[in-house]
């Protein structure tokens, strides 16, 4: 992509429960238009990170910028509207069982809207359809699979048209097929909408279909330890732990 302009800037920030840190002086920059992975082993706080990124937990210290305005410096109101341009899938796609997936999808445009029930169902007829869910409104999630499902919470995390869209785990639990699918539609969905994803996922076969940037966090000096596009880390990367987490440990090809 060309032209990037900055998105989400990350300075000086250091997560953390209490006195424990989870991750600390992080410094990372995503684009506009970026499809951005937060990636690391098992406990290295990925979805932490993801949280403060999202508006749900603030920094011990440090700032988190969208196009240059301190989130965690703002007042109420301020914090609102830029969480109104925010869309979060969780890992389970977290649908209400009881609700068909068009009540589920209109939830958002019931609460934050003042559109009137036909335009919520013309917008939720068009969310379902470019998820690939055209014709299922009606279904429970129950009756459908665990791939539509997570496509639905991604037809749910859109209602809004959010600027940003965050993933959290999105291939976990789908067998192979489902994920590649899924990958496809975050791509798809960025090139045509032009929205910021945020990805957390330990999937390989994910990252580098859909990857252009990225963080790599360490468990063991609970800071970054890489930053960029996951191709160039692997084909570039001197530092053994991001090389033996980007070949599953079995290192780079000789030429």
């Amino acid at each position: 992509m060309t032209g990037k302009k900055a998105h989400i800037i990350v300075k000086d920030v250091t997560m953390a429960y209490g006195s424990y840190v989870v991750q600390g002086n992080l410094n990372f920059t995503i684009n506009r238009g970026d499809i951005f992975i937060i990636m690391g082993g098992s406990g290295c706080g990925k979805s932490t990170i993801m949280r403060g990124l999202s508006g749900l937990k603030s920094p011990a210290t440090g700032e988190v910028l969208y196009d240059g305005v301190n989130f965690w410096e703002g007042n109420t109101q301020d914090q609102d509207r830029i969480r109104r341009s925010f869309g979060v899938m969780f890992q389970s796609g977290a649908l209400w069982s009881s609700m068909t997936l068009a009540e589920n999808v209109s939830l958002p445009l019931e609460q934050y809207t003042d559109l009137n029930p036909g335009a919520i169902r013309k917008i939720v007829s068009l969310k379902l359809a470019l998820v690939g869910l055209g014709g299922f409104e009606d279904f429970y999630p129950s009756e459908i699979s665990g791939g539509m499902r997570k496509r639905a919470g991604v037809a749910r995390a859109m209602a809004l048209d959010p600027e940003i869209l965050f993933f959290d785990e999105p291939s976990a639990g789908l067998d192979p097929v489902s994920a590649r699918r899924l990958d496809d539609l975050i791509v798809e969905l960025r090139d045509s909408l032009g929205t910021t994803m945020v990805v957390v996922t330990h999937e390989l076969a994910s990252i580098f279909a859909i990857a252009n940037n990225s963080v790599f966090l360490d468990p063991e000096t609970k800071t970054m330890i890489a930053h960029g596009d996951p191709k160039k880390l692997l084909a570039e990367s001197q530092d053994p732990k991001v090389i033996d987490f980007l070949t599953r440990g079995k290192g780079r090809e000789k030429p």
